[in-house]
């Protein structure tokens, strides 16, 4: 047959690799038990991918033959390593006639869960909070070290001791990678909607780089929670599906054609996906039935509200401010406090918000919190304060990385010394 050129084989594989490799890295856990193992043989297979596929050209199921391909590598490499040995007794031998389509290795029905069981493994309570974001977002997510470094404000090399601590525990512990029983799930549920959330929150607002959004991600942690949903029917993670979908409606509306960020205030209402909206407010509205109201049903109820509005000027602020302040109650926190604060400059001006976000700052709290440092200027801009503005917003410009958030404070600022 004729074989693509060699510069599309290279652009389709690495589509591929950015598309498919985590849930392929998953299933070879579930193949291998081994974190280690498992990235090894995920490179062995897209490298030799890369040679075959310029020769015999790219096979129909392109994941099944990656997933088989690897499978394979990992079975040579243990077998020259006797600390394997046996384990790939437990692998079993194979013939020289290596069948890359070996049924079983990329069952479909299989397949689907193996990146819920990852995380149900990143998030074991064996492991500490940090860890289980740390290893979620690098095994799970595919982020650098440095990126998750950058996201907690910790240093690479820490952060990258963390995650090699994290699977050594996991090894060690000889813990299963696999979904907790019935009677273990609600005790585990509250880590895993917490990684879920966080692995959406990167998509929806990145940490670092050029671009605001990174779409894929959004879309996992939004598979993943309808998977949480089927499995647990649980009203938080209604409620969290339901905030994120919220969210996600609106994400495309969030950047200009340049990549500059679209405020609220300024989006094109026009633009959201209310297929979406209907979708999530539907299952934040049951959360709120299911139970007493919990965080992530909360949050959606105050995207909701923002979804829900014609219009910036005709946003129901008290309500959102009611429900932040019932948000505070039910999971104290000084972003939530911020976004409070926030609201309140809708209502009583943008003194008391200031006030408010000051003394938030005078406790030690949200001081290398960029997003706090760049409310505060934009408030001090309304009032007039130029000088003090500036600084502000210089302090958060320092503290973030994100391009597109970083123009938009600059533009902001050049804007309102025009005036």
């Amino acid at each position: 047959m004729a074989i693509p050129h060699i510069a599309s084989i290279e652009a389709r594989i690495e589509a591929i690799y950015r598309a498919d490799s985590r849930w392929i890295f998953a299933t070879l856990i579930r193949l291998l038990g081994d974190f280690d193992l498992a990235e090894d043989a995920l490179q062995d297979a897209f490298a030799t991918a890369a040679r075959q596929w310029r020769e015999d050209g790219i096979p129909g199921n392109p994941g099944a033959w990656l997933v088989s391909t690897a499978r394979f590598k990992a079975i040579d490499r243990i077998r020259r390593d006797a600390r394997w040995s046996a384990l790939a007794a437990e692998l079993g031998e194979t013939g020289p006639d290596r069948d890359h389509n070996h049924p079983g290795v990329c069952d479909d029905l299989v397949v689907e869960d193996d990146l819920l069981r990852l995380i149900f493994t990143c998030c074991h309570p064996a492991l500490n909070r940090q860890a289980q974001v740390a290893l979620t977002l690098r095994e799970v997510c595919g982020l650098t070290t440095e990126e998750i470094a950058r996201a907690f404000l910790t240093a690479a090399p820490t952060m990258a001791q963390r995650i090699v601590r994290a699977k050594r525990k996991i090894r060690e512990a000889s813990i299963p990678f696999e979904l907790p029983d019935p009677s273990e799930l609600s005790a585990r549920l509250d880590a895993v909607l917490r990684v879920v959330y966080l692995v959406f929150n990167e998509g929806y607002a990145a940490s670092s780089g050029d671009a605001m959004t990174r779409p894929r991600l959004c879309a996992e942690a939004l598979r993943l929670g309808r998977l949480l949903i089927r499995l647990s029917f649980s009203a938080e993670a209604m409620g969290l599906t339901g905030l994120m979908l919220l969210h996600d409606a609106r994400r495309v509306s969030r950047t200009d054609p340049a990549g500059d960020v679209v405020l609220l205030e300024d989006q094109d209402r026009s633009r959201w996906d209310r297929a979406q909206i209907d979708e999530g407010a539907a299952l934040v509205e049951r959360a709120l039935k299911s139970a007493p109201a919990g965080p992530y049903a909360l949050q959606g109820a105050i995207a909701a509200v923002h979804a829900e509005s014609p219009s910036w000027q005709a946003t129901d602020w008290p309500q959102i401010i009611g429900l932040y302040r019932a948000l505070l109650r039910v999971d104290p926190s000084p972003v939530v406090e911020l976004n409070l604060a926030a609201a309140r400059a809708m209502v009583e001006g943008p003194q008391a918000a200031l006030e408010h976000i000051d003394k938030i700052l005078e406790r030690g709290e949200l001081v290398n919190y960029f997003r706090a440092h760049a409310a505060r200027a934009e408030l001090l801009i309304r009032l007039q304060r130029m000088d003090e503005a500036d600084e502000a917003a210089q302090r958060a410009l320092s503290l973030t990385d994100q391009e597109p958030q970083r123009r938009l404070i600059e533009k902001r600022l050049r804007r309102f010394r025009r005036q």
